[in-house]
């Protein structure tokens, strides 16, 4: 979230600190009011902590020595993002920058923990004009002034093993339907047509978010209040655990992965020969030892006469914590890590695609190609409510025990999808009331 948000690479829940760029104690926000000094925290983009540490540490010094301005950098995991975030919002005691999944901009937003960028903060790190459209809509509630401005760019995929598609004489599905039927005739000899991180909220309360979004589903009404029960949801939802429970194309141990590196390495040691994951799982893969060359990206299919949504606009997103003692350094910060340069160089490492509008043209490969379309044309942003959070981790999390149950032998009808989402639903409408 992840998306997101949500970086695939999750990896231990410790945070790393790059040496020789500290400065000050992390937490600090700035504390010791150094305007030299910053603290930031970057969310797990790479094969790991370490990975990010590598890759991000000479960026950071090219900028102190463009600038003086020294970074306290952590790289910290999804799995305690959300809650150091969430923590630092009501402590007061947070770092300078942070990146956050966007799908979690509108819900930070509401805090009014986060610096705005208006016109004056806009145009120091260099006008709204330089990012994509669709990116920087990413930014907060319709309407409102943009709390967060976009960092990395990510969207959901199939990626299909060419090798047994070819042996199965199949082609990448375009349909629901197809894919189903594709995965039947892979499932074979100990191997599944598919791959899935079912114990995993965020991952699926993305999946929930996008079957419902082929159906024409809606989570809120125009108030914010939470829709959960619509049977465009619970026939998503339904879909999405019927590959386990009763396509069978799915390993039951799925319903053990909590994170989406699991699904990915199955997926690159040919135990499963689809999965549905974001565009920056392809340095995962490769880590894996499988090559680019042997898989493939589509857009992830709709049933039949259903709407062509294929992900939302997921990726990460760049935020100032609005209590900082530099602000100044800040905003300098967050134009370099949205400067051209510097996105030419993260977004290699990271297989992200591009927020910048001037680099959408330079893209020449395939699969970025096909990603992008997706992200610009065939993804439904999740709820810009403040509760959207609460939607991911109530219904997430439901569907996680109905994975468990489909594991260990029992069966989910949609009474007990609407039993659960209608749970989901009071829990949000109860803390919001």
């Amino acid at each position: 979230m992840r998306t997101a948000i949500r970086a695939l690479a999750i990896t231990a829940a410790a945070a790393l600190t790059v040496t020789g760029l500290a400065a000050c104690s992390s937490g600090s926000s700035g504390s010791s009011g150094d305007s030299k000094t910053l603290t930031y925290w970057a969310s797990n983009q790479g094969t790991s902590l370490q990975n990010d540490k590598e890759v991000l540490t000479p960026v950071l010094k090219k900028f102190t020595k463009e600038t003086g301005i020294k970074v306290n950098l952590q790289v910290i995991g999804w799995n305690d993002l959300q809650n150091k975030i969430q923590t630092a919002v009501t402590s007061g005691q947070g770092p300078d920058v942070v990146n956050i999944g966007n799908t979690w901009a509108t819900s930070l937003q509401a805090t009014g923990a986060f610096q705005e960028f208006g016109d004056s903060e806009m145009k120091a790190i260099g006008g709204a004009d330089k990012f994509g459209k669709v990116a920087l809509s990413t930014g907060g509630a319709p309407g409102k002034t943009v709390t967060s401005v976009p960092l990395y760019g990510l969207a959901y995929g199939l990626y299909y093993n060419k090798q047994m598609f070819k042996d199965a004489g199949i082609e990448a599905p375009t349909t629901w339907e197809d894919l189903v039927s594709d995965a039947k005739k892979l499932t074979t000899d100990g191997k599944y047509g598919f791959t899935i991180a079912g114990g995993s909220y965020t991952e699926n309360a993305h999946f929930a978010f996008i079957n419902s979004a082929q159906n024409g589903g809606e989570w809120f009404d125009s108030k914010g209040n939470p829709t959960f029960t619509q049977k465009a949801n619970v026939d998503g939802i339904r879909r999405y655990l019927d590959l386990m429970q009763s396509d069978k194309v799915v390993n039951t141990s799925n319903a053990q992965y909590d994170n989406g590196t699991q699904a990915v390495s199955d997926f690159a040691n040919k135990k499963a020969a689809m999965m549905l994951t974001q565009n920056n799982a392809n340095s995962t893969i490769t880590s894996n030892g499988m090559s680019a060359d042997d898989f493939g990206v589509v857009p992830f299919p709709a049933p039949q006469g259903g709407k062509d949504i294929a992900s939302f606009p997921a990726g990460i997103n760049l935020s100032i914590f609005k209590n900082t003692k530099n602000k100044d350094g800040a905003l300098k910060f967050v134009k370099y890590m949205t400067s051209e340069d510097t996105q030419a160089t993260l977004d290699k490492p990271y297989s992200a695609l591009p927020v910048l509008a001037s680099a959408a043209d330079s893209v020449t490969d395939e699969q970025t190609k096909t990603f992008l379309d997706i992200y610009n044309n065939k993804a439904k942003p999740l709820p810009l409510v403040p509760a959207e959070d609460q939607f991911e981790s109530t219904v997430g999390k439901a569907m996680n025990d109905m994975f468990a149950k489909i594991a260990t032998g029992g069966s989910v009808s949609d009474s007990d999808i609407k039993t659960a989402l209608k749970t989901a639903q009071d829990q949000v409408s109860q803390a919001n009331g």
